[in-house]
């Protein structure tokens, strides 16, 4: 009987053993995925409107959520949390310089977009000047002319263990200047990307190269493989993208993946695989082009997605969706111009919600509650400190100043008063096209109202955006407490930023601040 007992007692040590190690082992397992850097995925699509997609950003589903196709888009939904009011700058390149830098556009001055270095692109109104602006874009050296030299979001990263993958659109900076090579801005692989911001064709069998121009420089780079093959651009930068990411994690190493599409910009060529279904539903040609270009970005999205669920990685990462500006509305579309964003006034180029107001998805898991909306204010410059706080990445130093703040409470569920913070455009150049909130301008935007202050005759615009999303009714000189109010609240902004202003041709003298102009004089008595 004491042999028996000798033995019970033996089993329970050792079962009580074994149950220590494994509950030791789950607890450190449980510990190391706490602690481990998520991977992040940034897909930045390009000039695609609010309403680019079966996903409703407003109140209710409109017309345009019910003609685009994009369920990888609802299923991300699905999946995490949707803003309805994000925000970017009016045109590219501004945009990018503030998500890779963290500064808004009037302290960045890289104002316009970018492409030949020491050019501006676009030449200004007879009765504007432009300023000095920095159209060489933003570079990680202080030794090019007309820059802004920073400290890039994907150095920090990749100096934390990150692996760094830039995939298709990069618009950093000018031709013949380092940041055209998203290598010299902290990426460790760079597919597609360089100083063009659009390419010269999205087909392969046309090696993705304008074969009418003799010009080269809007040629994508580094396809060669795909050259000649018929293949839709889109398609090819997901394989890649996917390849990148593959070698990323069988190295054991979190990556960022920067999957920044040149779909939906310019030129409208209908991927094959869409199109003929958009032409039968009745669309105009060119719109079952366009929709044919989201439909397969939508695509992109859903096949990264798929690679997530299949390598077991999905729940280790984090998926952000953003457009770098709004809708293209003035030229090049099927349709009235200035009508494809309804029930947002205007489009890309302009500072009327239809050119600056995006589409955006977050997916966190284990911290964004499934299938949530938020109304909190959020803009480009904001993604800068989120990622880094998302990468568990503090106390970083950076060249610049960061104007951009993290909006990871939001994604927490906690409950911000966001809205009260004021948001900033500073546009002192011309775009070219004509429209409503398109040209020289500056704005703001605190609680519901929206303030716009254009260059060239003085004259301002005001808008409550809660009741009047549309931008129909300028109350401006009628709510004149309110006018004066945000004129300050802009004209201090823009002096602490030492923000440019144009001069006008005739006189030689700047554009004076908001608030110091005679109709505001007025209007203040």
């Amino acid at each position: 009987m004491k042999i028996y007992s000798k033995y019970f007692y033996l089993i329970l040590v050792l079962l009580f053993t074994n149950i220590f190690i494994a509950c030791k082992s789950s607890f450190n397992k449980f510990k190391k995925t706490a602690t481990t850097q998520p991977n992040i995925i940034l897909f930045m699509v390009d000039d695609m409107g609010w309403q680019d997609t079966s996903v409703p950003f407003w109140k209710e589903k409109t017309n345009f959520n019910k003609t685009y196709h994009t369920p990888n888009m609802e299923r991300l939904a699905s999946e995490g949390m949707k803003f309805t009011q994000a925000y970017a700058t009016p045109v590219c390149t501004p945009t990018r310089v503030s998500l890779i830098s963290g500064m808004n556009a009037a302290r960045h001055r890289v104002t316009n977009w970018t492409f030949k270095r020491g050019v501006s692109m676009v030449a200004p109104p007879k009765e504007l000047q432009m300023p000095l602006w920095n159209l060489n874009g933003a570079q990680p050296t202080d030794s090019i002319e007309r820059s802004v030299h920073i400290t890039p979001l994907p150095q920090l990263l990749k100096n934390k263990g990150y692996k760094t993958i830039h995939v298709g659109k990069a618009h950093f900076g000018a031709i013949g200047t380092p940041s055209a090579n998203p290598l010299t801005l902290g990426f460790d692989i760079n597919i597609g990307g360089h100083a063009a911001g659009q390419p010269a064709s999205y087909y392969g069998t046309d090696s993705f190269k304008n074969k009418r121009s003799k010009e080269k420089i809007w040629d994508v780079p580094g396809l060669e493989k795909y050259h000649g093959k018929d293949i839709f651009l889109t398609e090819v930068l997901t394989i890649e993208a996917i390849n990148a990411v593959d070698k990323a994690v069988n190295q054991k190493k979190p990556f960022y993946l920067y999957m920044s599409h040149y779909a939906v910009h310019t030129p409208l060529q209908g991927d094959p695989r869409y199109e003929s279904k958009y032409l039968a539903q009745g669309l105009h040609p060119t719109e079952a082009k366009y929709a044919s270009l989201i439909e397969g970005m939508d695509k992109s999205l859903g096949d990264l997605m798929d690679y997530l669920d299949k390598k077991g990685i999905a729940n280790n990462t984090i998926i952000l969706f953003m457009s770098d500006n709004g809708g293209l509305s003035a030229v090049a579309r099927g349709g009235t111009k200035h009508t494809h964003n309804k029930p947002l006034s205007s489009g890309k180029g302009a500072v009327h919600e239809g050119g600056i107001r995006e589409p955006m998805l977050v997916k966190w898991p284990g911290v964004t509650k499934e299938n949530s909306t938020t109304n909190s204010f959020v803009i480009i410059e904001d993604f800068f400190p989120t990622i880094l706080e998302m990468a568990h990445i503090s106390n970083y130093q950076t060249i610049q100043k960061v104007d951009g703040q993290s909006f990871t409470p939001i994604l927490k569920g906690n409950n911000l008063n966001t809205n009260s913070r004021a948001l900033f455009w500073h546009y002192p150049n011309n775009w070219g096209p004509t429209g409503p909130g398109i040209g020289a301008s500056s704005t703001v935007r605190k609680d519901d109202w929206k303030l716009i202050y254009y260059h060239i005759n003085q004259q301002f615009e005001l808008f409550n955006i809660k009741n009047d999303i549309g931008e129909t009714t300028n109350l401006a000189y009628k709510n004149n407490h309110k006018t004066v109010e945000l004129a300050k609240l802009l004209g201090n902004y823009l002096r602490s930023v030492n923000a440019q202003m144009p001069s006008y041709t005739k006189t030689g003298n700047k554009v004076p601040w908001p608030d110091n102009t005679i109709v505001l004089q007025k209007l203040n008595k």
